[in-house]
């Protein structure tokens, strides 16, 4: 039998005074951005067997329970500016493996799906929730997408937001290919500096939500911060690497269409018009292998399209989600 263990820390998150200095920056980056948004998010960690990690979870607003999953380079306060806008739900947001406060693990080529439904499905377990609808972002599609397939019972419906590497198609961004390269260590160094973060940001189609504002210096500083303060990054550089080879993943990452047909959950894809991640052709693609899927495309959003269009990305959410 797995074993999972609980530990607990009061609402709203604290900074121990045991933790380093570099993690205590990372947090009050962090606390910084939750209170922009004025969120008083509640923080757990779960010790999950089989996978091996320590997983963070924060969790904000009461109802009907979501799981997040998050992308690359960033943590789960990444959603803070959609999640401040759905009140009614129970938002449960997951430090993946080696990202921000949750420890890594050791991921192989043939296992990836397996693994990272498993441990999604201990935290369930852990949570006391027997069936959760999940929103997943980047690469937190694959997780969302993964744990549906591994665990049919345990999703009710998804959310993908903006493309990732889900399928072939899609390819694998310059940016992860340059992160997997001999040249990736120095990158993940640059990525602690603001200026390059800002960069990262422009390049992921947020040019105009930096300029105007809409994307807050709090949410900026967070995400170099957490770069800079924590071996996300080195980690993430790690898991690209079991992954990746050239300009292709190997097999076993990303799904086939068979495996699409078999997901029959209810299924809402969000891309924006300027996320450089695939296009509009692929998620087509994507959605037309399964059952029971669709696809709206936002005008004006990039990658991460809540940060451009938050109350219309959270009208949608809420709506899709909403229904029997």
């Amino acid at each position: 039998m797995t074993r999972i263990s609980v530990s607990a820390l009061p609402d709203p998150i604290a900074v121990p005074v045991n933790e380093n200095r570099r993690i205590s920056r990372y947090r009050m980056a962090e606390r910084a951005l939750w209170e922009h948004y004025r969120l008083q998010p509640t923080e757990r960690f779960f010790n999950l067997g089989k996978a091996g990690a320590r997983i963070r979870v924060v969790e904000v607003g009461s109802g009907p329970p979501v799981l997040f999953a998050h992308g690359t380079a960033g943590s789960a306060p990444a959603f803070a500016p959609l999640i401040s806008q759905l009140p009614d739900f129970r938002c449960l947001l997951f430090d993946r493996p080696g990202f921000a406060l949750s420890s890594p693990v050791s991921y192989e080529t043939a296992s990836f799906g397996a693994t990272i439904a498993d441990f999604q499905r201990q935290l369930l377990d852990a949570l006391g929730i027997p069936m959760v609808d999940v929103v997943g972002h980047s690469i937190g599609g694959l997780f969302a997408l993964r744990l549906a397939s591994n665990y049919p019972t345990r999703v009710r419906r998804i959310v993908l937001l903006g493309g990732g590497p889900m399928i072939d198609a899609a390819g694998v961004p310059p940016i992860i290919r340059l992160v997997a390269s001999p040249l990736g260590g120095i990158v993940v160094k640059l990525m602690a500096i603001r200026g390059v973060t800002r960069g990262m940001i422009r390049a992921n189609g947020h040019g105009g939500s930096l300029a105007d504002g809409r994307i807050p210096q709090a949410w900026v500083d967070w995400r170099t911060s957490v770069t800079r303060d924590t071996n996300s990054m080195r980690h993430e550089r790690a898991m690209v690497q079991a992954l990746v080879e050239g300009n292709t993943y190997r097999p076993g990452v990303t799904f086939v269409e068979s495996e699409l047909g078999a997901i029959a959950h209810p299924t809402l894809m969000l891309y924006g018009m300027a996320d450089p991640s695939g296009s509009q052709t692929v998620w087509r693609r994507l959605i037309d292998a399964m059952p029971n899927a669709q696809l709206q495309v936002i005008e004006g959003a990039g990658h991460m399209v809540w940060l451009d269009q938050p109350g219309r990305v959270a009208s949608e959410t809420a709506s899709f989600l909403r229904a029997d």
